[in-house]
């Protein structure tokens, strides 16, 4: 008979990896089991491999990534949403940065790489949706523009998230986007004012 395996016990694995990393500690097979209540067989059950356990790893990052994303609201300011899933991005981060940091070890293959695409994508089809509405000049490149948003939502989390520079150092996202956004052809004004609404941590 073959067991169904529970999602709530792979889940409890890769949140214990992520504690394990977070204390600084040896992600092994040991060190993992201790004090789940499951057997070091687990990991193989559920990942083939502890090179399987990060590639899960990985994937439950763009996984919960895509899932913060999903509770941005869309208004009628496209330019404000934009600005709002950069906040969703940092805040993602911030919640889980061990977690954040494994998402981009390319090192380990994704288990799905379509679904991890999937969270750029939404900030390319918002950047479709700010153009149509005129707030991007016609010839703006939706994926150029939203790349270069993600970069920059990237590099604060890496820096504040993982890295060396105080929470107070999200404060500029906003300059940084606004100025990403005039740049494509909003108003810099509107835009400010738009990025601000968005931008809250």
């Amino acid at each position: 008979m073959v067991r169904t395996k529970d999602p709530a016990i792979r889940s409890l694995l890769i949140d214990r990896a992520a504690q394990l990393l977070a204390a600084r500690e040896p992600v092994t097979l040991r060190s993992l089991v201790a004090g789940t209540g499951v057997s070091t067989m687990a990991v193989y059950t559920y990942f083939g491999s502890m090179d399987g356990l990060w590639a899960a790893m990985r994937q439950e990052g763009f996984t919960r990534l895509a899932a913060r994303l999903a509770t941005v609201t869309s208004t009628r300011d496209p330019v404000r949403d934009l600005a709002a899933l950069g906040a969703a991005y940092l805040s993602n981060a911030m919640a889980a940065p061990d977690l954040y940091r494994v998402m981009f070890d390319a090192g380990f293959e994704l288990e799905d790489a379509a679904a991890a695409d999937g969270t750029l994508h939404c900030l390319v089809a918002t950047v479709a949706r700010a153009t149509a509405a005129g707030r991007f000049r016609d010839d703006t490149d939706p994926l150029e523009l939203a790349t270069r948003s993600w970069i920059i939502g990237h590099g604060l989390a890496s820096l504040v998230a993982t890295g060396p520079l105080p929470q107070q150092a999200l404060a500029h996202g906003v300059p940084l986007l606004t100025a990403l956004f005039a740049g494509a052809g909003d108003d810099p004004e509107r835009c400010r004012r738009s990025v601000e609404r968005g931008w809250r941590l």
